[in-house]
């Protein structure tokens, strides 16, 4: 069985609204033996978050200030972005944290703030899920550095080549979140390069995903990284032996500081 690596997951509210604070918590974490540093990618929260951190600019500042430790966006509703920019800037987040970079990807959700609906986004289900997969399909064919010719129901990018290209191979590494019970997430998370499930409850759930997702790639599971958010003092174990390869330390939105780095210091086999 491969090691459980563990992982901060960072909510970039109020406190942790701050670059330098949060990339010295990473810098601080890397030294402290943890081996990644994600972050939330939210516009708004709901009260009584105020301040909200960039998560890209804030993963460009991580990316700075350490060496060893994977990073990445857990996740990003890439039905708010627009594809042709995310395959620029996750191409120049890879090459400037030497290839460290994981996105974690999901449909997004108006349930917390509104922030699909306050700022003219998609809110239909259906329709974001299409809008990801068709995101997808351009980040792909963008990493490979061969021009790209796509001209979908949504997006559009015409003869544009992606260069330089990501230093990972044959592009960034990408995660899907969804629900574990559901078929779809599941389905479009055996395609890609790792699955996060949201509001897990038991080491059951995560077990009957992985059963799916061995069925959907036969023989294709030992690179495979399965990530599971759980609070600080949550024993990892059984999740380990239900097949997750990630630990996430799951923060509250609006975390003190204080709370952040007293987990930190406690290190990652707490």
């Amino acid at each position: 069985m491969n090691r459980l690596r563990s992982a901060l997951w960072l909510p970039l509210f109020d406190d942790l609204a701050d670059p330098r604070v949060v990339a010295r918590l990473a810098a601080d974490a890397e030294e402290a033996g943890w081996d990644g540093c994600f972050v939330w990618d939210h516009l708004c929260w709901r009260e009584p978050v105020r301040q909200v951190a960039d998560s890209w600019i804030a993963l460009a500042a991580i990316a700075t200030a350490t060496e060893r430790l994977r990073l990445g966006p857990m996740v990003s509703a890439l039905a708010r972005r627009r594809p042709a920019k995310v395959a620029r800037e996750t191409a120049t987040l890879d090459r400037l944290s030497d290839g460290r970079l994981t996105l974690g990807v999901g449909l997004g959700s108006d349930r917390f703030a509104g922030e699909l609906s306050k700022t003219g986004e998609e809110v239909d289900d259906r329709r974001r899920g299409q809008m990801l997969d068709e995101s997808l399909a351009i980040l792909a064919a963008a990493w490979s550095g061969e021009p790209v010719h796509h001209r979908g129901e949504h997006y559009t990018v015409d003869d544009m080549t992606f260069l330089p290209r990501p230093v990972q191979r044959p592009g960034v590494p990408v995660w899907a979140a969804g629900f574990p019970g559901n078929v779809k997430p599941i389905r479009r998370a055996a395609r890609l390069d790792g699955f996060f499930p949201v509001n897990l409850e038991h080491p059951d759930q995560l077990a009957e995903a992985v059963g799916a997702l061995t069925e959907l790639r036969p023989g294709e599971m030992s690179s495979y990284d399965i990530a599971v958010s759980l609070p600080p003092g949550v024993d990892p174990e059984p999740y380990a032996q239900a097949g997750a390869t990630w630990r996430l330390a799951e923060f509250e939105p609006g975390v003190r500081l204080d709370a952040v780095r007293g987990v930190l210091r406690d290190g990652p086999a707490a």
